[in-house]
């Protein structure tokens, strides 16, 4: 067994939500289905804005003593206040327990006792650990108590989100932000970050609406390369001499990116080159991508 690296991710953090009517409620609330997170099973989700869009991206798992959200910390305050808007008179009860876990990220190796499917979790170290519900290839996460020392080979965190960077899996606060973006624009159609048939649950009309109109996404964040340079956040694709996408976060040659992909197309089709201030790019196919993303000339 290869030894992972690891590193842990200090801007995440951890909120409780426990109680009688947890399970309903959140049902009722978020993308993804919380009849299918157990304690053999994590997920991947957000709570969205009434017109669809991503308020709050998070990882949940269930634990005896009810279901941990693994979220950024900069949104903590906000979600809890969001969860407690909704909550009414449920026997509900949400707290923050970030002062008790800390959040891992492990991937390049395998961890002990945990499955090879997405999702896959194992109760250990006094905590929980769990396979990437996105994508088995993204590795495995982590939420174990502030004292527990997990093996592995000690990595960064700017080393894992190049990783995830290369994979093309978006981050809460460098991609998605907050009440900016659509599920499917940030691929959330493509990994089990929504759930399309377990009914009601809060910006569910705009969401089905956008699922079955047979037209797809018509901006997705994609990965891009340049070759021999650095991408620089914020920074604007361009081909033909119209704007085409946005650089959002980077490692360096490789880059996440929020991408018209009919203009992209349209790009392809006339033989143009895509631009990052007059430097070539190039958009890349993720493995796990049902979409295809378009290949586009490089200029010389």
């Amino acid at each position: 067994m290869t030894q992972p690296k690891l590193t842990e991710l200090t801007d995440r953090t951890i909120i409780r939500v426990s109680g009688a009517d947890a399970r309903k409620l959140l049902q009722k609330l978020l993308t993804v289905d919380i009849d299918d997170v157990s304690r053999e099973r994590a997920g991947y989700g957000a709570l969205l804005t009434p017109q669809g869009k991503i308020l709050f991206d998070f990882f949940v798992v269930e634990d005896e003593e009810g279901y941990l959200f693994d979220c950024a910390g900069l949104q903590k305050e906000d979600l809890v206040k969001r969860l407690m808007f909704y909550r009414l008179r449920a026997d509900l009860k949400i707290e923050d327990v970030g002062a008790d876990y800390r959040v891992w990220a492990a991937w390049d190796g395998d961890v002990a006792g945990v499955g090879q499917e997405a999702g896959a979790s194992v109760a250990r170290d006094g905590g929980v650990w769990f396979r990437d519900p996105r994508v088995a290839e993204a590795g495995f996460r982590a939420i174990l108590p502030r004292d527990a020392t997990p093996d592995g080979a000690a990595a960064s965190a700017q080393d894992y989100h190049a990783f995830r960077i290369g994979l093309g899996l978006a981050d809460t606060m460098a991609d998605l932000g907050s009440a900016e973006l659509f599920p499917h624009e940030a691929n959330f159609d493509q990994f089990h970050g929504v759930d399309f048939a377990k009914g009601c649950y809060v910006g569910q009309e705009v969401v089905s609406r956008m699922e079955h109109r047979g037209t797809g996404a018509r901006k997705r964040i994609v990965p891009v390369r340049i070759r021999g340079g650095v991408l620089e956040n914020g920074a604007q694709i361009a081909a033909g001499g119209k704007g085409i996408g946005e650089v959002l976060s980077s490692a360096g040659e490789v880059a996440l990116a929020l991408v018209r992909l009919d203009r992209a197309e349209d790009a392809a089709t006339n033989g143009n080159a895509l631009l990052v201030e007059d430097k070539p790019v190039e958009l890349v196919q993720p493995r796990w991508a049902k979409f295809t993303v378009p290949q586009t000339s490089v200029a010389t």
